[in-house]
């Protein structure tokens, strides 16, 4: 749906549409919709040595956001994607989903993940080189657009306009977000981090009108109502992150969230 109807059907705790990130507003790349109330676009990182992201770089949330769904501090993160890349997302989308395209246009799910690395940095550099795969050995390599650190810390690596390989059968209309940390349940338990992945969350889904049930764990992909998956070996692909026991708690804390 275009983002005029979507700003009609948000869901419940949320107020209205939201502006672009920074790391859109300032890209080149549009939303090819004509009833786009806001035009969203990427850009892509300079091919230089992974750094972590500092306390300069840190964006804070519009004067004008609604007060309601503020958009939490961004820190801009990105990995390089450039056009080798974009190629090889939309080959892959082609195999995959029967669509030649590089460009996430109007998600409907996000994905929760958790990285199985101790540090952000460790997560970044597993992302950042466009190399095959160490699970299916295709490229492009595996990304999520943002990234959850334990300090409550937001990094986006990937702009919202682009597909990232994080979930098989919904890399075509998902949103990935994975989590520094090695198991579902040390995430719930960590306050800073999760009242960030609550906030980001929250953000997204009332940006997009997806609705609760859409904010999902790795492990409940194949239950998706949107799972689409063309390569037969693939078909049946999942992950153990975020299990469903755990995603309710989270999908609980975020519909309270929302009512506060």
């Amino acid at each position: 749906m275009g983002m005029v109807l979507a700003a009609v059907m948000l869901p419940l705790g949320c107020a209205g549409a939201e502006d672009p990130s920074p790391l859109e507003r300032t890209a080149a790349t549009t939303r090819a919709s004509s009833t786009a109330a806001v035009a969203a676009a990427g850009t892509t990182a300079p091919a230089s040595t992974p750094t972590a992201p500092s306390a300069a770089t840190a964006i804070p949330a519009p004067a004008n956001s609604p007060a309601s769904v503020p958009r939490p501090t961004i820190h801009q993160w990105p990995i390089p994607f450039g056009t080798a890349r974009k190629r090889q997302m939309a080959a892959y989308s082609l195999r995959h989903y029967g669509e030649d395209t590089y460009r996430l246009s109007e998600p409907r799910v996000i994905v929760e993940h958790y990285t199985e690395t101790s540090t952000a940095q460790e997560a970044y550099n597993t992302f950042a080189p466009d190399v095959p795969d160490s699970e299916f050995h295709e490229l492009p390599n595996t990304c999520a657009h943002f990234l959850v650190e334990p300090s409550g810390r937001i990094d986006q690596l990937v702009a919202l306009t682009l597909r990232c390989r994080h979930t098989v059968g919904l890399n075509w209309t998902a949103i990935g977000i994975e989590h520094v940390g090695l198991s579902d349940r040390a995430i719930l338990d960590d306050p800073a981090q999760m009242s960030a992945s609550l906030r980001l969350t929250r953000w997204l889904r009332c940006r997009y009108a997806i609705p609760l049930k859409d904010v999902i764990g790795h492990n409940e992909s194949l239950s998706s109502p949107y799972h689409h998956e063309l390569v037969a070996a693939f078909k049946h692909q999942t992950h153990s992150d975020w299990n469903r026991a755990d995603m309710q708690r989270y999908r609980a804390l975020l519909a309270r969230r929302g009512r506060a």
